[in-house]
């Protein structure tokens, strides 16, 4: 995996292989892209008075090259409706853990949410999206990113930077209309099919 930090300009390495058919039947092995992952933050706007700064991670996979993934502490579930601090219901002290370091921050206790990278670049430069995530422009250099569940609604704002940032290095692994040519449609059905 390739990690990119915050201070880096560029990404580089692959690691891991894929196995490919031939012309003649056979199988080829070849490197696999190395996936993308940022770690960034995000201002979880709750009310016009209230936010929390939260840690997310974006992750990108070459194998899976239509979408990107944002990684957020577990403890920010949207589960909590019928609470009385909000319309997502109860949240965590910011003062407690400010950056969502205890939980969610690697991804493994985190909620995950999937949707495609084009909605993530076109949300950068005008209002995009349509169903469960919507991605807007905000004033400044800000991104809105709107999260809807049937357990709530989440808006996020981000820094446009650190998001074209992350574009820019999946861009590096998956150039933009060639994600067709990386996807494995046998798996992407069968997961459809499971």
């Amino acid at each position: 995996m390739v990690s990119v930090p915050r201070d880096s300009p560029s990404a580089g390495g692959d690691t891991g292989r894929i196995r490919t058919s031939t012309p003649s039947g056979g199988t080829a092995v070849s490197a696999a892209p190395a996936p993308v992952e940022q770690t960034t933050h995000a201002r979880l706007i709750v009310s016009t008075h209230r936010s929390a700064l939260l840690r997310v991670t974006l992750r990108y996979r070459a194998d899976d090259p239509l979408a990107v993934r944002m990684v957020f502490p577990a403890e920010y579930a949207l589960e909590a409706v019928g609470a009385s601090d909000g319309p997502l219901g109860a949240l965590p002290d910011p003062a407690d853990d400010p950056f969502g370091e205890a939980a969610g921050a690697d991804g493994v206790d985190g909620v995950e949410w999937v949707f495609a990278r084009q909605l993530l670049a076109s949300g950068l430069d005008l209002p995009s999206g349509e169903g469960d995530v919507h991605i807007r422009p905000a004033s400044g250099r800000r991104t809105v990113v709107e999260l809807r569940s049937p357990e709530g609604v989440a808006l996020l704002q981000f820094d446009r930077a650190e998001l074209r940032r992350f574009l820019w290095h999946s861009h590096l692994v998956v150039p933009e209309g060639q994600e067709l040519r990386h996807l494995d449609c046998d798996r992407a059905l069968a997961e459809l099919l499971a």
